[in-house]
This record gives structure tokens, sequence and C-alpha cells, in this order.
């Protein structure tokens, strides 16, 4: 099998869950991701801490690379798309999106995206104040206690990972995917962001994400 990609079905959906920690369905011609937080360096530096920006390119390229692979029609944020407060980093996020004249790209708002009306209306972004419903499919940012029967909710927030522990009682951590009843959460996609590792449950599913592949790890 290989694994840059790992089918996942659900029910009679097809999901595929991405190396580069997004979701390609097939089915709907869409990708999905969470917890870009874009900007969160130049929020940083407003504080005084001295992060710099490119550190943000890795997550464009990776976009671009999604977009150019699968030419979605829609590309969904679920959710911390832009870090905090406005900075000039918005314009550039929209900037590099209207490249991508073919593409329809949405935002289920999260607790970090707090722009205000003004900022959102003028962008490249269907925005979505509350999760919505598409196929199979219940989008949100956090994960929601109260699923649709007969669908799987996919979110974030959570920044799920993985802690692994060698032969050699060496360990590293890996984001991964977590799949606990009908509720799938993704790993962040920002490069900026850190990791809450998981306890998994009796029943539950790990997917760790490295740069080369999906690792089922709890299946």
């Amino acid at each position: 099998m290989n694994f840059n990609h790992y089918p996942f079905q659900f029910s009679d959906f097809e999901l595929h869950l991405l190396k580069e920690k997004a979701i390609w369905s097939p089915d709907l011609n869409s990708i999905f991701l969470a917890d870009l937080h874009f900007g969160k360096a130049a929020h940083f530096r407003k504080s005084g801490i001295p992060i710099p920006e490119p550190i943000h390119d890795v997550d464009l390229l990776k976009i671009e690379h999604l977009i150019s692979n699968y030419k979605p029609a829609h590309f969904y944020f679920l959710g911390d798309l832009f870090h905090s407060d406005w900075n000039d980093q918005w314009e550039s996020l929209n900037s590099f999106l209207r490249k991508f004249k073919e593409t329809v790209f949405h935002l289920v708002k999260g607790n970090h995206d707090i722009l205000d009306l003004r900022s959102y209306s003028s962008s490249n972004f269907e925005i979505h104040p509350q999760p919505i419903q598409l196929g199979a499919l219940f989008l949100s940012h956090e994960p929601q206690n109260r699923i649709p029967s007969g669908m799987i909710n996919l979110c974030g927030h959570i920044h799920p990972g993985v802690r692994l522990v060698g032969k050699g009682r060496q360990s590293f951590r890996l984001p991964c995917f977590y799949l606990h009843d009908n509720q799938l959460i993704l790993p962040a996609f920002g490069n900026f962001t850190g990791l809450a590792l998981i306890q998994a449950l009796p029943g539950d599913r790990i997917f760790g994400v490295t740069k080369e592949k999906v690792i089922p790890i709890l299946s």
C-alpha cells in the first residue's frame, strides 16, 4: 500500500489521509485541513519575540502542492486559519490564494478567527460561522459532542500528537490523525504549532504523520 496517502472508509464514503496533514475527498472533490495559524509569527513579533516570517512559507508551499496535485473544486479550512487579530500577513495569505481561480476556499471559523467582518467580507473565503454539513461530513473547528446520525465529524483544534518509543528507549513525537467513534480530528497543518499528546481509548485509531507517509499506529 502507498502510505503517502492512507485511504479511510466511513460507511460508503472514502477519505484519504495525506502526509501533508490534510484530507482529500474524491467524492466531494475537496480538501480539508485545520489549524494553519497563519500570521502567528507576526503576532509574536508584535509582542517582542523575534520569529522570522518565512516560517510560514512552508505552509504556503504545501497548500500549493495540494492544489496542484488534487485540483480540488473546494478547499476547507476547519478553523484557526489566522492566528489572532489583523496583521499584514492576512493580505499576503489572500494574495497567495487568489492565484488558484478554479478553487473555492471555505473557512469554518475557529476560536482564533477573530478578524472584523470587513476583513472577512473582502477576503477570498466563503465564511461559515457555525459547523456545517457536507455529504456525510460534519465540519467544525472544535470536536463536537453531538454529531448527526450517520455522519463523521471532521475537526481540529486539539493539535493531536502521538509519542513513540523505540527499542533503545529513545522517544519521539509525531502529529497524527485521531479517530474516536465517529469523530476524526486532524493534525495541525501549520508549521508553527505545537502538539497535544493523545490518550487513546479502546477502539480508537491513530495514524501518525511523517514527512514521507501516513503510518497506522493504532488501528
